[in-house]
């Protein structure tokens, strides 16, 4: 591949350290210490400490959705910095380490279309694919092309195919798998100086076009992230409402049956949205209200963010705890009321809410 406007790799050799808090890599600011925790530059020098590692590994970039529970981490933990943006053969690869943000730009700037709409969202490129993240109508499932993947057991990098990896929403091959690492994510985008066709109405709305129109790549990044921004979805180090992982919970799949039951408990019709044959999507934050829970709810010294119902913040001085005990009473408040129970979006390093499973990575 030629590559193209590529972010510093790095590339100066591991730097390791014993017993650090991992509440400093975290957007949430919570998690206890790492036994042993490892900085490295580039996909490949990752793999090569997880190879070395002895005990448990886990994989943090961004930060941006994990939850690590308040004994922190038994094993080693490495925290991929650097990254890269390389373009040949109509494909765009973007190494695992790369800020997902900084990539977004570099698409709308050099008239790619494809993944404006997920502008603002922090993290790396890696977890992309893990989480299949997306907002405001784009997935980045509707764009990979492939992922570049070293698999542990069979120490191989392979590239896997979009159907290898199992895309759903929010949800992948990859997550809650600690099997394969992901080194880097090949993407096929349009080249236009126009978004894709606008599919969330609230971004029609803010763009002032009707659902599905197109509007230059630009001005639809620009919308996304003033839209984020009032949600509190977009890092501010002095916004309490940021310290967040972004959506705590998915918004819940239901069968027709279940939603009909659903909205006659509501007395109303839910935000929803029709997911395939007798399968609705339910808004999570439009339940979370509809069970009493106001923007600012506050337990200890966390809260729902004072701008969105679907984030739980850190409000300073924070333990995973608090924030597990708060998730576990909206899930419990929103079950007992509508029988429907929310799940954690982000993925769960040594802590579970009540009901839920927590990831224990190796």
């Amino acid at each position: 591949m030629t590559h193209a406007s590529p972010t510093p790799s790095g590339n100066q050799g591991a730097r390791r350290f014993a017993g650090r808090e991992l509440s400093a890599y975290t957007t949430l600011r919570l998690g206890g210490p790492a036994r042993e925790l490892v900085e490295v530059g580039s996909s490949a020098e990752a793999v090569e400490v997880l190879r070395a590692a002895e005990g448990p590994t886990l994989v943090l970039a961004g930060g941006s959705n994990v939850v690590i529970g308040d004994e922190g981490f038994d094993g080693t933990v490495v925290v991929l910095r650097g990254g890269g943006i390389a373009e040949a053969g109509g494909r765009v690869r973007v190494e695992a380490g790369q800020v997902w943000d900084e990539f977004v730009a570099w698409t709308v700037a050099n008239g790619r279309s494809g993944v404006e709409c997920l502008s603002g969202i922090p993290g790396s490129a890696g977890a992309t694919p893990i989480q299949n993240v997306g907002a405001y109508g784009q997935e980045v499932a509707q764009t990979i092309a492939a992922v570049r993947v070293w698999d542990r057991e069979k120490d191989e990098v392979r590239d896997w195919a979009p159907e290898e990896c199992r895309f759903a929403y929010r949800h992948s091959a990859f997550k809650h798998e600690d099997r394969y690492f992901v080194m880097s994510v090949d993407f096929r985008l349009e080249s236009s100086e126009l978004s894709q066709p606008v599919a969330y109405a609230e971004l029609a709305k803010r763009t002032g076009v009707e659902v599905g129109e197109r509007v230059p790549l630009a001005e639809a990044r620009d919308a996304v992230i003033e839209l984020r921004r009032g949600k509190g979805m977009v890092l501010d180090e002095g916004d309490h409402d940021t310290w967040s992982a972004g959506s705590f919970f998915t918004n819940p799949i239901v069968g027709a049956h279940v939603y009909h039951e659903l909205a006659g408990k509501t007395g109303g019709e839910p935000p929803h949205w029709k997911v395939g044959e007798g399968r609705v999507k339910v808004s999570a934050a439009w339940l979370i209200g509809a069970a009493g829970f106001e923007k600012g709810h506050r337990k200890g010294n966390v809260s729902l963010s004072t701008k969105h119902t679907l984030a739980l913040t850190n409000r300073g001085g924070a333990t995973a705890a608090e924030l597990l005990a708060l998730a576990t009473e909206v899930a419990d408040k929103v079950e007992h009321d509508f029988g429907v129970r929310l799940h954690p979006e982000p993925v769960m390093v040594n802590a579970a809410a009540s009901g839920d499973q927590s990831q224990s990575p190796r």
